[in-house]
């Protein structure tokens, strides 16, 4: 795979926000392992080698509700043969058990393919009981459950990926009707983290276009409703933080499509619901973006350097181009990859978009490193849009502690003893008494 140039980036105390690069080609001619994959033009190349080694140890984490199974089957072979597959299902159970029909789908996908993967319903009793006894009651509601949010399963799924001793977490939306395009998604994920120089790495997808049918045409729009409000909200905070104004600097507010370490994803606190794949780059900037470690402190102040690169006194310099080559310089590098492929997705209706669009501005408004004033101006536009009413503050968002805080020996213990939905498919080369997951 061939990237456009890294460079130049933005530093926030130590995190370091990539503008978009794009991907120029899906597969690049280089086959060879390259120490230091950057062209003269600042192009990054990573050979196929080089992304299968990723996908080795990257768990696929697809969170599902509802969904035609021919369109489940479609994603999941779209996933590359390397990676993990974990399925987070709330889908329905009771006579239409959509859950049954979900693990017929992986079985069978994992007969055919011989690959091995993991599924579990949201709604396991057990399961909650598991988290709740070993340090996250706050994930499981008064009837026992978890509660049923997106950002939930996808904590479900990083809890799982943790037992599994890969170092690698990626996301993929169980709604994409083109399989080529969860292919590229996760080479994507893969390429990004191998480019990527700290052991702290998020790469988050920007889509080339989400088409829409209007007038008996296809349109490619670049951007959706929510990321665009969501986005524009995002670049507000940041120039605050800035000494020059830039609206286009994140572009991935919203973005459903995203991978990460998981020495970075284990440490950081997430929301439940839509709200979570903002609150994590918002996260990010407040555990690591600050000027100093006490509480509510600010950002840290940037200024362009000469690089490029937007200079800290406390955080180096880097140097341009990069290297590529891994360091522990504290830096947390959160890279944002536009793909080629489009997102074809089912349409879930105006109250879907308005519902990802108010829960990403709720973490924006209650976050401690947005000003007062900005607050002021993003209740007021939230107001003339009719989701406040006069003077209403926004609901906060369900922040979670950081699954890393998880004994992850009394979860395995409890999961794997008690829980009723929880499956495992093993390939046929891997003995019956064996588990794709490990008690620490």
């Amino acid at each position: 795979m061939r990237l456009g140039p890294i460079i130049p980036c933005e530093l926030f105390g130590r995190v370091q926000i990539c503008p978009v690069q794009r991907v120029i080609e899906i597969d690049s001619t280089s086959s060879t392992v390259r120490p230091v994959p950057v062209t003269p033009a600042g192009d990054v190349i990573i050979s196929i080698e080089e992304l299968a080694a990723i996908q080795q140890q990257m768990v696929i984490v697809i969170a599902c509700m509802n969904e035609d199974d021919s369109v489940i089957e479609g994603v999941l072979s779209g996933i590359p043969g390397g990676c993990l597959v974990i399925i987070v299902s709330n889908s329905d159970r009771g006579l239409d058990d959509k859950y049954a029909a979900e693990v017929r789908v992986l079985s069978q996908f994992c007969k055919e393919t011989q690959r091995a993967a993991m599924i579990i319903h949201q709604q396991d009793l057990e399961a909650a009981d598991a988290f709740r006894k070993a340090g996250m009651p706050e994930l499981v509601s008064s009837a026992g459950t978890i509660y049923p949010g997106k950002g939930e399963a996808m904590i479900i799924g990083m809890a799982l990926a943790a037992l599994t001793g890969r170092k690698y977490i990626g996301y993929v939306d169980a709604d994409n009707f083109v399989p080529g395009s969860v292919n590229e998604y996760c080479k994507v994920f893969a390429a990004g983290l191998y480019a990527a120089k700290s052991p702290r790495a998020m790469v988050r997808i920007s889509w080339n276009s989400k088409p829409k049918i209007r007038d008996g045409r296809i349109h490619f729009d670049k951007r959706g409703r929510s990321s665009r409000v969501v986005n524009e909200w995002f670049n507000k905070l940041l120039n605050e933080y800035t000494d020059h104004l830039n609206s286009e600097l994140i572009v991935t507010g919203n973005a459903g499509e995203h991978a990460m370490t998981l020495e970075l994803g284990l440490k950081l606190r997430l929301a439940g619901g839509y709200a979570i794949e903002p609150y994590e780059l918002l996260n990010i900037l407040e555990q690591y973006g600050k000027s100093s470690t006490r509480p509510g402190a600010p950002l840290s102040r940037v200024s362009t350097g000469a690089s490029g690169f937007m200079a800290n006194p406390s955080v180096p310099t880097m140097a341009s181009p990069p290297s590529l080559k891994r360091s522990d310089s504290g830096i947390v590098q959160v890279l944002q990859i536009q793909t080629r492929n489009p997102h074809f997705h089912e349409s879930k209706g105006e109250g879907h978009v308005r519902r990802m669009q108010l829960q990403g501005l709720n973490v924006l408004y209650h976050s401690p490193l947005t000003p007062k004033a900005l607050r002021a101006e993003l209740a007021k536009f939230m107001e003339d849009q009719d989701d406040l009413l006069n003077g209403e503050r926004p609901p906060c968002a369900q922040i979670y502690p950081p699954v890393g805080t998880l004994d992850f020996g009394v979860f395995f213990d409890l999961l794997t003893a008690n829980s009723t939905s929880f499956r495992q498919f093993l390939t046929a080369s891997m003995p019956p008494q064996a588990s794709l997951i490990s008690r620490p």
